[in-house]
């Protein structure tokens, strides 16, 4: 067996059952009920528009205007930064789960926005689907707290000392987050789930690396090597613009997708000697994830709905349009048996319990 692939732990399928049957029996009549689709409606089709609109008119203009303004130039870069913070977490997010539409061909085509942004769906898929929402917070199996060694995401990783003040240079890593992403940090990945046999074959491996090349390749074409060539302003100003609307970007989406789960709530169970996780599956996304600003509807609007990422983890096949309807049903199922349902009433208090976290394990020792 190659000693690169990790054997990941299996959950629990006895307990809870009840709660889970309840659970999906009445989000499901809450649909049948109403009528009402759990893909994506009207206002969502809008929002896409809207949120592809942000992000490719400015660029679009920075590609054909020889603009001689440098504040212009960095609004541009910034409200295209917010279409593509929208675009993130609002519309492919919701394609590449495929709850965007029931039609398998939409939903491929609306999270190939994500290479359009950068990035790449291939890898997403895999990082954030497949490992983060099976094995959410599981040591070495989800990969959204497998950190380097100056970041210490689990009370099982391995303690550094320089991890006590991680919760100070933390957020100088929150924005390069996306930087490291169009840039080299999925092309590791790429290599490293191969080896873990995410990729079987060498066809299936050399089609996802031309394909992230080329994506890459338009992506840097239309969003900094076209602009700069247009620009009468120094080739720096330009770039410089570029890097802040990324900094911005990655610190945005680092707090959304970071303060659901490393949070002094949060759980990190480790499975037993058989590799069994305690509680079934829709019992630890309850334990290890948390909600903010349910009462925010610019904030929902904004982020996609992930401030309700209990539904979210729970619910994956749902548009998140929906989330904030099927709460009070998520909420009151989970109250009924005896089930934790973590929420903080703002941004702040979310904020302020992440940062609480990132000392308490900054602090502790491997367990």
């Amino acid at each position: 067996m190659d000693n690169n692939i990790i054997q990941h732990p299996r959950f629990n399928r006895t307990k809870n059952n009840e709660f889970s049957k309840a659970l999906r029996g009445r989000v499901s009549h809450y649909f049948k009920s109403n009528n009402i689709s759990r893909n994506a409606n009207a206002n969502m089709v809008i929002k896409t528009i809207v949120m592809l609109a942000l992000f490719f008119v400015p660029l679009a203009i920075l590609c054909t205007v020889q603009i001689a303004q440098a504040w212009l130039v960095f609004g541009l870069y910034i409200v295209s930064g917010l279409g593509m913070a929208g675009i993130g977490m609002g519309v492919m997010h919701d394609a590449i789960h495929g709850s965007y539409s029931k039609h398998k061909r939409v939903n491929t085509l609306l999270g190939y926005t994500f290479n359009l942004i950068g990035a790449n769906a291939t890898i997403w898929n895999i990082q954030h689907n497949v490992l983060h929402h099976t094995y959410t917070n599981i040591d070495e199996s989800d990969d959204d707290i497998n950190m380097p060694f100056f970041l210490r995401f689990s009370p099982h990783a391995k303690h550094y000392k320089l991890h006590r003040f991680q919760y100070i240079y933390i957020w100088f890593f929150y924005s390069i987050s996306t930087l490291a992403w169009v840039t080299a940090k999925d092309y590791v990945r790429l290599y490293r789930y191969k080896n873990k046999g995410f990729l079987k074959s060498k066809h299936q491996f050399r089609n996802a690396l031309i394909s992230m090349v080329t994506w890459k390749f338009v992506y840097f074409a239309y969003a900094i090597v076209i602009p700069i060539i247009i620009s009468p302003l120094a080739w720096w100003v330009v770039l410089l613009a570029f890097v802040v609307m990324h900094l911005l970007v990655g610190l945005l989406v680092s707090i959304v997708f970071q303060i659901a789960h490393i949070m002094p709530s949060s759980e990190f169970p480790l499975p037993n000697s058989e590799g069994e996780i305690e509680n079934d599956w829709y019992r630890h996304q309850f334990d290890t994830t948390t909600n903010f600003s349910p009462k925010n509807k610019i904030l929902f609007w904004l982020i996609g709905g992930l401030n309700y990422q209990v539904e979210h983890h729970i619910l994956p096949d749902v548009c998140h349009i929906h989330y904030k309807s099927i709460s009070t049903i998520v909420a009151n199922t989970a109250r009924e048996f005896g089930v934790p349902y973590h929420v903080k009433h703002n941004l702040g208090h979310a904020l302020a319990d992440h940062v609480k976290m990132l000392k308490i394990l900054g602090k502790e020792t491997k367990s």
